[in-house]
This record gives structure tokens, C-alpha cells and sequence, in this order.
């Protein structure tokens, strides 16, 4: 299964990629080569996450509920709440300065029902494994179809976890209810390279095509909103039913793309980087912010596309540089790996001591 990590991989450098170099655009007032890219990727980039995320549900669906809710919810609250106390650590000054002193104790506190930027995934997810195991007596077409439907609706309510729940949770689902078909594909794609390459072309042209084709007029009401800046195009990409099926192509797209270079020792960074992808997603906001503050006030590097790609470059090296920094330490390890005291399941933290 090392294309599942490698997928994994795959997914944090595209999310990495979105915040660099929107955040850069939006900063230099100009757009670069790097925001076709972020456009492109648009339509899966959420999806194949929240796909692959969902893969490997059913191991654990039905364990004991104390075991379930420290596995899949605990783990994440701890990370949340630790990274979200670290951004306002940084952020809290700026804050302060443009809305006054009492402005970062209310946003902190808000950020409790309302995801805080990066972060939201990690707060969103365990949602996901709370509702599927509530709803998984249920037939299956049943809740794929509800949650199809909720991805077509134009959903803003302005609350982040009902937005994104909304758009996202079909993916989700899927990922958990058709694994066996999403592995069976990565083996097709494996035994059939040329033609999954083949395959490929043309999904990227589609992709492409659609994403950057204007939707008519007449429909433009009912194209998806954005849940901040996302590098929407306004395409036909963006209207119901053509952004799911688009979501599930470009999410099994990353899946076969996977498959391929996991015959491939080169690729053997991308693994690494997936099986470490929440390091990744945590840390990354602090080097992506420093590098482009950095490149933006020295004028090193003038052309904004190269700039938010050294960015993003920063936003993937710069955890990785922590965290084997925290490993050959041994210090530090917290930011990283769950505690015994943040634990709930008594069985883990016996076995941790033992691994110990």
C-alpha cells in the first residue's frame, strides 16, 4: 500500500501550494505562472484528501467507542489546540495591532466553533469519523446520495464546519464505503501503465478545459462559493454535479498518479512525506509565512511565480527540517506525537510505555 502514502504526499504539496501562493499573489498585488497551477489542481485538491482519508475507516469503525473517539477524535483535538495556542502565539500581535487588544482572546476563542485558517481540516475530520460511525447501519447509497446532494447545493451558511462539511463529506464517505474499488483501481493501474498514462493525458486536458472555460451567464448563479481564497475561475468547473464528478476524477487521478510512482525508488521522498503529511500540515504556515515576507521586502526574486513556488518550496521543507530536528534531539516531541496525559484509551497508553 505504499501508494497511499505517497498520494498522501502528493495532497500535502498541493495544500501547501494553495496558501503559499495565493498569500504571495495576494501580497504583491500581481499574479503569477503558480495560480494556473492552484487553479487547475482546485477541483481535487480537497477531495483526494478527504478520499484518502476515509481508505482505511473500516479497520477501526466498529471498535469499542472509547478506543474510536480517542483514535479519531482526541488525537485530532490535541493538535488542533496546540497549533491553533502556536499560530495566535505569532499572530496575536498583528491582531491586536489592526482590531485592539482584546481581539486575539475573542478570535482564539472562536476559533473553538469556527475552524482557525490552516487548521480547519484537522478540526473537521474527526466530524467526519463521528457522522460515519452514527450513520453506517445505513445503506450506503442512501448516505452517498444524501451527501452528493449536499455537494451540489450552493451551502453558505458562513460557518466554516457546515460549509465544508457540506462540500467535502462525499469524499469522505467514499473513500470509506468504496475502498475496496479505489485499491482494486491502483492495482488496474499498476498491471496497465501505458494505458492509465494514456488515461491520464486526458484527464488533465478535461481538467484543464473545464476549469478555465468561463460557465455561461445564464448559469453563473449557481456556481459553488468559496470558503475563503481557493483560486476559483469562475469556470464550469465550479457548477453542481461538474465540480463532484470532477472532485472523484481528479481524486482518483491522485490515487493512479500514485500507483505509478510507487514503482518508482525516486519516490521515495513523496512516501516519506506522506506518512509524515500532518507534520507537513501543521507546521507549515510558519516557514511559508517567513520565506515570503522574506523574498517579498528583500526583492530577490521579482517574478511572482517563482516566488510563490519557492514559498510553497519552504511551506513542505521547513516542518520536515523541524521534525527531524525534535527526532535527533529529543526534544520538543509534543508538537508532533500525542502524550500519554492527551489519551483516553488505556490499552494506547500501555502499549506506548512498552514501545518505550
Amino acid at each position: 500500500m505504499d501508494w497511499v502514502d505517497i498520494a498522501k504526499g502528493l495532497c500535502i504539496i498541493l495544500v501547501v501550494m494553495v496558501h503559499a501562493t495565493l498569500g504571495v499573489e495576494i501580497a504583491a498585488g500581481s499574479q503569477g505562472f503558480m495560480h494556473q497551477v492552484v487553479a487547475w489542481a482546485r477541483p481535487f485538491r480537497m477531495p483526494d484528501f478527504f478520499l484518502i482519508s476515509g481508505l482505511f475507516l473500516s479497520l477501526t469503525i466498529d471498535k469499542p467507542w472509547r478506543r474510536y473517539l480517542d483514535r479519531k477524535v482526541v488525537h485530532f483535538a490535541y493538535f488542533y489546540v496546540l497549533w491553533l495556542t502556536i499560530q495566535f502565539a505569532f499572530k496575536a500581535p498583528g491582531i491586536a495591532m489592526e482590531e485592539g487588544a482584546a481581539a486575539p482572546f475573542a478570535d482564539y476563542l472562536l476559533a473553538f466553533v469556527q475552524p482557525f485558517g490552516t487548521l480547519w481540516f484537522i478540526y473537521i475530520l474527526p466530524l467526519f469519523f463521528l457522522f460515519t460511525r452514527l450513520v453506517r447501519t445505513l445503506p450506503v447509497w442512501f448516505v452517498f446520495a444524501w451527501a452528493a446532494l449536499l455537494e451540489a447545493l450552493p451551502v453558505h451558511t458562513g460557518s466554516i464546519i457546515f460549509d465544508e462539511f457540506a462540500a467535502r463529506y462525499v469524499y469522505f464517505f467514499a473513500g470509506y464505503a468504496f475502498a475496496p474499488h479505489v485499491f482494486a483501481l491502483a492495482g488496474a493501474v499498476r498491471r496497465n501503465a501505458g494505458a492509465a498514462l494514456a488515461a491520464l493525458a486526458v484527464w488533465a486536458v478535461l481538467e484543464g478545459l473545464l476549469v478555465f472555460t468561463p460557465a455561461p451567464a445564464a448559469l453563473a448563479f449557481l456556481i459553488q462559493g468559496e470558503v475563503g481564497d481557493t483560486g476559483a475561475t469562475g469556470g464550469i468547473s465550479e457548477l453542481p454535479l461538474v465540480s463532484l464528478v470532477l472532485g472523484f476524477a481528479g481524486a482518483l487521478a491522485v490515487v493512479s498518479i500514485a500507483a505509478l510512482l510507487a514503482r518508482v525508488p525516486w519516490a521515495n521522498w513523496l512516501r516519506w512525506l506522506g506518512e509524515h503529511s500532518i507534520v507537513v500540515y501543521l507546521a507549515f504556515f510558519l516557514p511559508m509565512a517567513t520565506a515570503r515576507v522574506v523574498l517579498l521586502k528583500t526583492g530577490l526574486v521579482p517574478d511572482v511565480g517563482l516566488m510563490a513556488f519557492l514559498v510553497t518550496l519552504a511551506g513542505v521543507t521547513g516542518p520536515v527540517v523541524l521534525f527531524l530536528a525534535v527526532e535527533w534531539s529529543g526534544r520538543g516531541k509534543w508538537l508532533f506525537e500525542r502524550p500519554d496525559w492527551a489519551k483516553i484509551d488505556g490499552a494506547r497508553k500501555v502499549e506506548a510505555r512498552a514501545a518505550a
